[in-house]
């Protein structure tokens, strides 16, 4: 397997990869319910996220683009203005209604809840295409991702918005440090953090 950063033509298989990594998270199937549309809306929604890494130059695939890793270095943002309107869009046009409503105020929770004390690279997104999921291809990717994060000796910050990821996050040297409600009974969102090494 190698690892390398992403190039803007990747966007496509990145955002592809993304989209069905996330088809059946729960907040994400959550948030997008309509699974008959949530592919095609995937493509769009998650592409906004892909087109907006390149800037920041900390995004990582594997062969293929078989696994995804957008992060946001220290003291840079995961989104610019007009890609959180385009967001806010985005849910009014594909979700809308009480459920768009309820969707906006998680988006926010994760806003509002992100640690500010100290510089960090936050792992945006990862995912693997289901065509390479199960062979640890993510996982041996975050481990080369933070031995670079190491290197410069600096924390690092993800939410995990599937529980059965938890584990493997923390075999990499994060631990839970709180949680983001969601509703309708829905497992919280873990928040994540691994100290500087």
């Amino acid at each position: 397997m190698t690892v390398r950063r992403a190039q803007p033509g990747d966007a496509d298989a990145m955002t592809e990869a993304i989209a069905t990594a996330f088809f059946n998270d729960p907040l994400w199937s959550w948030a997008f319910s309509d699974e008959s549309q949530r592919a095609a809306q995937f493509r769009v929604w998650w592409r906004v996220f892909v087109d907006g890494c390149f800037r920041n130059e900390f995004t990582w695939v594997t062969d293929n683009c078989g696994s995804v890793a957008i992060w946001a270095p220290p003291g840079a943002s995961e989104l610019t203005p007009a890609d959180e309107e385009r967001l806010v869009q985005l849910v009014v046009e594909f979700i809308g209604g009480e459920h768009g409503n309820e969707v906006l105020q998680v988006l926010a929770r994760f806003e509002e809840s992100h640690p500010r004390d100290e510089p960090h690279y936050y792992l945006s997104i990862v995912g693997t295409h289901d065509d390479y999921r199960g062979r640890g291809i993510g996982e041996a990717m975050l481990a080369e991702n933070l031995q670079q994060v190491d290197a410069e000796h600096m924390p690092a910050y993800l939410e995990s918005s599937n529980p059965l990821n938890v584990k493997r996050y923390m075999r990499l040297g994060f631990e839970p440090i709180g949680e983001i409600f969601v509703p309708d009974g829905l497992p919280a969102v873990t928040m994540m953090w691994r100290p500087a090494r």
